[in-house]
C-alpha cells in the first residue's frame, strides 16, 4: 500500500462535507479534518448569519437574522497560525486533513500572503505554502442547490449548524422567506461552479463525492475516500452524525420552486 495521503475536502455550506469529514476523523488515522479556514481574523469567529446577507436591504430577511456579535482579533503570525492548524488537523501518522468553502478562499490568500518565501499569489501557491505539496483534493457537491439553500435558511436563523445536534424543532422559530433562501442559491451554486471551474483550470485530479451517496450509503462512501488516501477502507464507521433535513424542510423546497417558477427566482 502506498503512503497514506493529506487531504483538503473542497465543499459549500450544507453539502454534506460535515458527514464526509467526521466520518474520516472517527477512523483516527485520516487527520483532524476541521473548518480551519473560517474564521475571521477581525473577530476569530466564522461569518455570522447577518454577514452572509451583506448587501441585502429586505427587512424582512435581515430581521429574521441575529444581530452581529464582537469578537477578538486574532494577532497570531502567519507562521503562527499555520503551524498551529498543521498540528491541529495531523493525526500521528502523518496525515493531515481540513475542509475549504470557496466563500473562505480570500481568507486563505490573506493569510498566505504573509508567509515568508512565497511561490506565487494564486489560490495553488498559497495552499502549496500552507499545507506542503502532494495533496488529495475532494469534491462535496450537492446537485439539489434548493435543498441545499433551504437547509442554510433555517441554520442561519436557528444557528444550529452540527448535524449531531438535535434538529431544529418544527415550531424553532425559522420562518420560511424565498427571498431568503433566493440569496443562498445564488451564493451555494456560484460556490460550487468555482470549485469545478478552479479544477479544470488548475488541471487537478480530485475525488468527487456527492451529496445523495453520502446520505444513501455514508460508510461506503468514506471507504472508497480511504482507499483514495491510501488508507484502509475497513476503518470506515458507521455515520456519526444524524441528517437534520425533515419534513418542513421538504415543504419550504418545494413552497420554493413554486415562487421561484412564478417570480423567476433563482433555482
Amino acid at each position: 500500500m502506498s503512503e497514506p495521503r493529506s487531504y483538503l475536502v473542497c465543499a459549500s455550506q450544507r453539502s454534506g462535507s460535515t458527514l464526509l469529514v467526521e466520518s474520516l476523523r472517527a477512523t483516527t488515522v485520516a487527520g483532524n479534518p476541521e473548518e480551519f479556514f473560517q474564521y475571521l481574523p477581525s473577530t476569530s469567529r466564522s461569518p455570522q448569519p447577518r454577514q452572509w446577507f451583506e448587501g441585502v436591504t429586505d427587512e424582512a430577511v435581515l430581521s429574521l437574522l441575529a444581530p452581529l456579535e464582537p469578537g477578538t482579533a486574532d494577532t497570531r503570525t502567519a507562521e503562527q497560525w499555520r503551524d498551529q492548524l498543521l498540528s491541529l488537523g495531523r493525526t500521528p501518522n502523518g496525515v493531515w486533513g481540513g475542509k475549504l468553502m470557496w466563500n473562505q478562499v480570500p481568507l486563505v490568500l490573506d493569510r498566505a500572503a504573509g508567509l515568508p518565501d512565497r511561490s506565487g499569489d494564486d489560490l495553488r501557491s498559497a495552499l502549496d505554502d500552507i499545507l506542503g505539496g502532494d495533496l488529495a483534493f475532494i469534491h462535496v457537491y450537492r446537485r439539489d442547490v434548493v435543498a441545499q439553500a433551504v437547509s442554510m435558511w433555517r441554520a442561519v436563523q436557528t444557528q444550529v449548524w452540527r448535524d449531531d445536534a438535535t434538529p431544529p424543532a418544527p415550531h424553532d422559530g425559522a420562518e420560511y422567506h424565498a427571498g431568503g433562501i433566493a440569496h443562498l442559491v445564488r451564493i451555494l451554486r456560484d460556490q460550487d461552479e468555482q470549485w469545478r471551474n478552479w479544477f479544470e483550470v488548475e488541471g487537478l485530479d480530485h475525488i468527487d463525492i456527492g451529496f445523495d451517496d453520502l446520505v444513501a450509503a455514508p460508510q461506503a462512501t468514506a471507504a472508497k475516500v480511504l482507499v483514495e488516501l491510501g488508507l484502509d477502507a475497513d476503518l470506515a464507521p458507521p455515520p456519526p452524525l444524524k441528517r437534520q433535513s425533515d419534513g418542513r424542510s421538504k415543504e419550504w423546497a418545494e413552497r420554493y420552486l413554486s415562487d421561484a417558477t412564478a417570480n423567476g427566482l433563482p433555482l
